[in-house]
């Protein structure tokens, strides 16, 4: 049921990666002159903006990956999640739900844990990857038990709230219903005891931060109304997986997060 995902070149973000950040020669030139009008075109859409801007930084060295699950990390970023408080305030009265991000090690080396939803489910996004999470149970007192109580249901582990780090912005899904992501560090894969409900998971899989962070295998959905473009999502991308939609708005919102630019 786990396996951890062995990685391959997306060829055509490797080739956009190449044709807008490599070295110019004169055959090139005339691609200068269209993303400086690509740029100007689009820079009053913010999210386009930031996110064609994120797609082209350099991959972090190799340090930088093995710091972002220390100590220090951690510490700073607890004190940076601990302002999206008031963002939960503000929205305070609606239904919502929570989703665990699950930072992890495989083999010494920073991962996340994803999980495949069971293809058997009702709803648009049954097959799809996803972090384990639902909705909030009458029981549950905050967003941190909705997010652990889940974990423990779908994966069958126990996630204490001291290995909680924070909770991310809070994200809205199209029903209006507000996505809590709870961020979490479960240690070293290797340790703990996976038993996924098959009712709701059909594979559980790791992709290590490295991966995640490499322009290579990040690339970007353009969503448009009539001829304008009115927003941007990312896309995550390996030789077996595609992480979309709310899941990969969460993921790119962590890899910001412990990967500081």
């Amino acid at each position: 049921m786990f396996r951890s995902a062995q990685f391959v070149t997306s060829a055509c973000l490797l080739g956009t990666h190449r044709s807008l950040c490599g070295t110019l020669n004169s055959s090139k030139k005339k691609n200068l002159g269209f993303w400086t009008s690509f740029q100007e075109r689009w820079s009053q859409h913010g999210p386009m903006k930031s996110q064609v801007c994120g797609l082209h930084r350099r991959v972090p060295q190799q340090a930088a990956f093995e710091d972002c699950l220390s100590a220090e990390n951690e510490e700073r970023c607890r004190v940076r999640l601990q302002s999206n408080t008031a963002l939960y305030e503000k929205q305070r009265g609606k239904s919502w739900a929570a989703v665990l991000v699950s930072l992890c090690t495989v083999g010494g080396e920073p991962a996340l844990l994803f999980t495949l939803r069971s293809s058997k489910l009702r709803g648009r996004h049954k097959g799809d990857v996803s972090f384990a999470g639902g909705k909030q149970d009458p029981s549950d007192r905050n967003f941190v038990e909705t997010a652990l109580r889940e974990a423990r249901e779908e994966l069958g582990i126990s996630v204490t709230e001291n290995d909680v780090w924070g909770v991310l912005k809070p994200l809205n899904d199209k029903s209006g219903m507000m996505i809590a992501p709870v961020l979490a560090n479960l240690g070293p894969l290797e340790t703990l005891t996976l038993r996924p409900n098959p009712g709701e998971v059909e594979e559980i899989f790791t992709l290590t931060v490295a991966h995640l962070c490499n322009p290579q295998n990040r690339g970007y959905t353009n969503f448009r109304t009539g001829n304008s473009y009115v927003y941007t999502l990312p896309v995550f991308h390996s030789d077996k997986y595609r992480i979309w939609g709310l899941t990969a708005i969460a993921l790119d919102h962590t890899l910001k997060l412990i990967m500081p630019v």
